[in-house]
């Protein structure tokens, strides 16, 4: 009885040893497994808040300075009317004079007005030729007046414009480098005028999604819900949001954002395939399927030589010496195979890696796509750029 009961006693150790062994090694094997996080993104990465956006200004103005490479002013009349109007309002009276300087340029002047921006505030604008101008590196632009969509001035522009290209002409040679005619002064404009926008003032604020749909509307709504802890967010649409202001936020509704800008939630995208036909750029999601497909690519070549050949008379004949045209024509066609798509619902990156294989280029690539997805085998939006 001693003996059966070691016996067993031994037996039991080695299997519990055995257990504690096989336990550890897979709490080891969990922990070395790395977990896949979610591609979450914050709202404030997500979202535009409805009124915080830029306005755009445009004016037209005159560079002077320039080193003979200004506009022609017998060819741009309105350069010469601008010149003029100016030396009036100067007290310089040229009406009627001929003008032959080559050191003015009419240019427009453009520039972003950031949201907020209170007077005072410096803003980068662009200076672009509006004449026949060689370059405006070297000029400096003359008070502009910069005006919204509205006609009412917000900005004024002044100062020396930085140019990053240039242009060099001989009398049998020319180099041109990047874009002379185009410049840009930072901090060259002043504010003069803000936007009338009380934001903490606002019971309800709309979220505009930069990439509008229905599943990421729904969970930022969710998301922001759940952090107030009443209902506030409603999706309106797939590119909007309606957030009403709680009652512990009226007056202050900057704090607001500030909360909930920093959410995270994942953003859904939809099938979706972009072409650049001119650069043959190929951009594929990936939630893009191919269903059942054969695909068989080949190529035709069509070659023409011409071989001019001379045709000269007999000896002691009337005829003359002409050019006879040979033309040679050949036409070759070449298979690169045939790639099958077997099981339905693959990704399409193992679909691109079979055409890889069969060494098809990204032009003919796309051509592929676009017919696969005209056979109804590709669960996809193509948009072509």
């Amino acid at each position: 009885m001693t003996k059966t009961w070691q016996a067993v006693l031994s037996t039991r150790c080695v299997v519990t040893a055995q257990a504690v062994v096989l336990t550890a090694l897979l709490v080891f094997a969990s922990l070395a497994v790395p977990v896949a996080a979610g591609a979450s993104s914050r709202i404030k990465d997500l979202v535009n808040v409805e009124g915080v956006r830029e306005n755009q200004l445009i004016g037209y103005g005159l560079v002077v300075g320039l080193n003979g490479t200004g506009d022609t002013l017998n060819n741009i009349p309105f350069t010469k009317q601008s010149l003029t109007a100016m030396l009036e309002r100067l007290g310089v009276n040229v009406r009627g004079q001929t003008l032959r300087t080559g050191n003015v340029a009419a240019v427009m002047v453009t520039a972003n007005l950031p949201p907020f921006a209170t007077q005072g505030t410096r803003i980068d604008i662009t200076v672009s030729a509006l004449g026949d101008s060689k370059s405006l590196s070297g000029g400096t632009l003359l008070v502009t007046p910069l005006l919204g969509a509205d006609g009412n001035v917000y900005a004024v522009g002044q100062g020396a414009v930085a140019v990053g290209g240039f242009s060099a002409q001989g009398k049998s040679a020319s180099i041109t480098q990047g874009v002379p005619t185009v410049g840009r002064i930072v901090n060259g404009a002043l504010v003069e005028r803000e936007i009338d926008f009380q934001l903490n003032k606002l019971h309800q604020v709309r979220l505009a999604l930069r990439n509008p749909d229905f599943t990421t509307a729904k969970r930022m709504a969710a998301a922001i819900n759940d952090f107030i802890g009443v209902p506030t967010a409603e999706p309106l649409d797939p590119a909007t949001i309606n957030l009403k202001v709680p009652k512990a936020y009226h007056g202050n509704v900057v704090s607001l954002l500030t909360n909930i800008e920093q959410l995270r939630v994942e953003p859904d995208e939809a099938a979706k395939i972009v072409i650049d036909e001119r650069s043959g750029i190929i951009v594929m999601g990936k939630n893009v399927r191919v269903s059942t497909v054969a695909v068989a690519q080949g190529n035709l070549t069509v070659s023409i030589t011409e071989s001019p050949q001379v045709s000269q008379p007999a000896p002691f004949s009337q005829g003359k010496t002409t050019t006879v045209n040979r033309t040679k024509i050949g036409v070759q066609e070449g298979g690169r195979g045939l790639a099958v798509v077997k099981n339905g619902g693959v990704s399409l990156q193992q679909l691109v890696d079979g055409l890889n294989a069969l060494g098809i280029g990204p032009r003919d690539l796309i051509s592929i796509l676009q017919a696969i997805k005209a056979a109804g085998a590709i669960q996809a939006d193509i948009v072509v750029m």
